[in-house]
């Protein structure tokens, strides 16, 4: 044991997973308490009445009932968010701006990963595969997204980020915002050169669209079936895989202290002999690779994807990264769960609070209303700018 202590610090392997389980427990909590606080309001007026006509049950029972999924569901898109969070938040805690073209990063390197799985989808390997080989192509379009958007973001970086350098933070925003919109366009161009289509669907293949049944639970003359689906499973586990090994890399490797000492200063890191261009490459090329592997998770998730598929899930990992406190690992982590959960939970229980008036479409009114939020009031977001964690 002291021999694996010597070689692998244990510790930084440890602490997140514990964020990780405090952050997930401690949002599903305040979330569900005040659902349930609200459903004990209202269970007594005209919303408690309607509920009670159309399924025979009481609005407390019906939250009861639900709120497992909700959480189940929360959990699982706040996952996402969080691990597109992490390339905002590494480069904001090097550079210190805003990197607006990694919503279009995620988007190559979901369309990377989806088009791979069509075309082995097109010579028939998925429709035979066992399920050992579906689970080894999936990783293997992981790792073709990561490598696509990795790169992608060096490019970007050497060609519309370096050169501005030393302007004020206005103009390489500019340039980002201009990178962003360059992308989306090449992406539509060449889904339009190569297969005409702008909307992509994951293959179905192996067990990922199976669920497993965690119970069912009797809603008046009705029952709630309780599962979560493998490919949720999937999500979470390579989120929580990516979070972990991106706290590793940044806080206990060589390459994660020269990063914090180039956050730190860059003229004394450079007078210490980091070479500090080749440390910002690495940095964007784990944001890309992050943001890669989160464009396929979330085209396996979601299904369907389009040229236009980073921009709402960046804004929203955008805010989740604010919230938390933009440039800190760990906030990137709490604002996207916080973030899943308000609006799973938003999505799920406004239809039936506002008895029709206001239903799921409107979820995003939270998300961004949050950003606005606390912009005004703790622009540091709820962490708090942590040196010690900047990438």
């Amino acid at each position: 044991m002291k021999g694996i202590q010597r070689y692998v610090n244990v510790t930084e392997i440890v602490r997140p997973i514990g964020h990780l389980l405090a952050f997930s427990v401690g949002s599903a909590a305040l979330m569900s308490a005040i659902v349930i606080v609200l459903a004990l309001i209202l269970d007594r007026t005209v919303v408690g009445a309607d509920l009670m006509d159309r399924y025979n049950v009481s609005l407390y029972t019906y939250t009861m009932i639900n709120l497992p999924q909700v959480v189940i569901d929360g959990l699982t898109i706040g996952f996402v968010y969080a691990a597109i969070a992490l390339g905002y938040t590494m480069v904001y805690g090097v550079l210190e701006f805003i990197n607006f073209a990694h919503s279009e990063i995620f988007a190559v390197g979901a369309f990377v990963g989806v088009e791979l799985l069509i075309a082995l989808d097109a010579t028939g390997v998925l429709a035979g595969a066992t399920l050992g080989m579906a689970y080894a192509y999936l990783i293997m379009a992981l790792l073709a997204g990561m490598l696509a958007a990795g790169g992608l973001a060096m490019a970007v970086e050497r060609v519309a980020y370096r050169p501005l350098r030393g302007a004020s933070r206005l103009v390489p925003l500019i340039s980002a915002i201009g990178v962003s919109f360059l992308l989306q366009d090449l992406i539509r161009l060449v889904e339009s050169l190569t297969t005409g289509q702008f909307n992509r669907i994951m293959p179905t293949f192996g067990n990922f669209d199976q669920r497993i049944i965690l119970g069912k639970l009797n809603m008046g003359a009705s029952n709630i079936t309780l599962g979560i689906s493998i490919k949720s499973i999937i999500v979470i586990a390579a989120a929580v895989l990516m979070l972990v090994a991106l706290n590793y890399l940044v806080n206990a490797t060589r390459i994660g202290k020269a990063m914090r000492a180039v956050a730190q200063d860059r003229g004394t890191a450079s007078l210490m002999g980091i070479n500090v261009n080749r440390i910002i490459s690495i940095t964007f090329l784990v944001g890309g690779l992050l943001g890669g592997a989160a464009g396929v998770l979330f085209a396996l998730k979601f299904t369907r994807i389009d040229p236009f598929v980073g921009f709402f899930p960046g804004l929203k990992a955008f805010t989740a990264a604010v919230l938390g406190g933009i440039g800190n690992l760990t906030g990137a982590l709490l604002g996207g769960l916080v973030l899943g959960m308000l609006e799973t939970f938003a999505g799920s229980f406004m239809g039936v609070f506002t008895m029709g008036a206001a239903g799921s479409e409107y979820k995003d009114i939270f998300a961004f209303s949050i950003l606005i939020l606390v912009l005004i009031f703790r622009p540091q977001g709820l962490m708090g700018k942590h040196v010690g964690q900047k990438a």
